[in-house]
């Protein structure tokens, strides 16, 4: 079972690349890049994602909780996807979020 799973496991980049592909709406930046995603973990065939929002009170956290999941679980060996969205620590683009978005932000 275990070399079954092993070649149907998806690699952690492909994981991150599959959410990397989720974008936030109301900014239309990428999720990963943006450093919403906090972790990423693999346990036999569930994904586990610990993510947060760019506020606690976004109205699309659903929507892009859904979109993570199916996101996610399209790809093959996964059998479920658990996304928690978390507070700790709170979100702070400028220290989370990746270069090019705090270029496009205008954080220095």
């Amino acid at each position: 079972m275990a070399d079954a799973e092993t070649k149907t496991r998806p690699t952690d980049e492909e994981l991150r690349e599959r959410i990397r592909e989720v974008k936030d709406p109301e900014i239309d930046m990428s999720i990963v890049d943006l450093g919403l995603v906090y972790e990423i973990e693999w346990d036999e065939g569930t994904v586990n994602v610990k993510m947060t929002l760019t506020s606690p009170g976004c109205p699309l956290g659903p929507i892009i909780r859904g979109a993570v999941y199916a996101k996610v679980k399209d790809l093959p060996g996964v059998e479920d996807v658990d996304v928690e969205i978390v507070w700790n620590p709170p979100w702070d683009p400028r220290t989370m979020a990746s270069e090019d978005v705090k270029m496009a932000l205008g954080i220095w």
